[in-house]
């Protein structure tokens, strides 16, 4: 495990590190807005420049040469107005409450779900850095907490497991493994492997079955980096997890928030969510598991 003394000398100072984990969390959510936002716009970009190269040179000077828009720019604006928010409209939290939910300039209200994301990114990161300590395991907690985050989203909106957050986080888990974090590297070379054979297999079984795709690719890509994380033990207990989660939260969307329940919802924030929780209380779950069911 590596180790870094001004880490270890910050620990004495609780009162200093979790609020400014907080702080960072705010920081974040905020910046993971943005992701959330533009990255699949981006990939659509990106997408419709290869498709005009592939189909003709004409095409993509004359229909898809989109302006410069990546996560940097162009700045934040309003959806309907396209007011350039200013950096004191940009503070998590504090400006949406300040602007009462609603663009300065044109009034139309501002999604609440900007300031959620940010309060959530925030009381995670303290989360991740209270459980861990301020170390790397916590930093590195936090970073899988944050693509976690950005991940469920996307996908909530898209359909769509970015390949650009899901491969880093898997390269990582199986680096960090080597090094003593979270699992060990036998445990994260398997945890990958099984994960994404598991879903595989299963996708093909289910659309032989029933001529249907039960499940995205990227869904087998997400399991393979949380077996990365964890090990390959906690992948039962994840899928397990998965489906509770997903019972809950279905019904919630349909029941408190209208969704209409002919609509799929994507696997990947269940998964996700069982995830985060397997990463934290995995060991204690399977505890209280063969205690209640007589095992242990």
């Amino acid at each position: 495990m590596i180790n870094f003394p001004l880490l270890v000398e910050l620990q004495h100072y609780p009162s200093l590190y979790l609020p400014a984990s907080f702080i960072l969390g705010l920081l974040v959510g905020s910046f993971l807005n943005v992701v959330i936002y533009r990255l699949p716009k981006i990939m659509e970009n990106e997408y419709k420049i290869e498709c005009a190269e592939f189909f003709s040179e004409d095409i993509k000077q004359s229909s898809v040469q989109p302006e410069k828009f990546n996560l940097a720019v162009p700045a934040s604006r309003c959806q309907s107005c396209g007011h350039k928010i200013s950096a004191l409209e940009n503070i998590p939290i504090i400006s949406y409450l300040f602007l009462k939910g609603a663009c300065r300039a044109c009034k139309d209200p501002i999604s609440i779900r900007y300031p959620l994301i940010e309060f959530i990114s925030a009381c995670l990161t303290l989360f991740a850095i209270y459980s861990f300590g301020f170390t790397v395991s916590g930093l590195m907690a936090c970073i899988f907490t944050w693509c976690l985050i950005a991940l469920c989203m996307i996908d909530y909106d898209t359909y769509y497991l970015p390949d650009s957050i899901l491969y880093p986080l898997l390269w990582l888990g199986l680096l960090l493994s080597l090094f003593g974090f979270f699992t060990t590297p036998e445990q994260s070379i398997m945890g990958a492997i099984i994960g994404y054979l598991f879903f595989w297999i299963f996708f093909h079984i289910f659309k032989w079955i029933t001529g249907k795709e039960g499940m995205g690719y990227g869904d087998f890509k997400l399991l393979a980096t949380l077996g990365a994380w964890m090990g390959w033990t906690h992948l039962p207990q994840i899928i397990l997890l998965s489906t509770f989660v997903g019972a809950i939260l279905g019904l919630s969307l349909i029941l408190f928030f209208g969704r209409d329940n002919q609509k799929p919802i994507p696997f990947g924030p269940y998964l996700a969510i069982a995830g985060w929780i397997s990463f934290y209380w995995g060991e204690q779950i399977n505890q209280q598991y063969l205690q209640l069911s007589g095992l242990q």
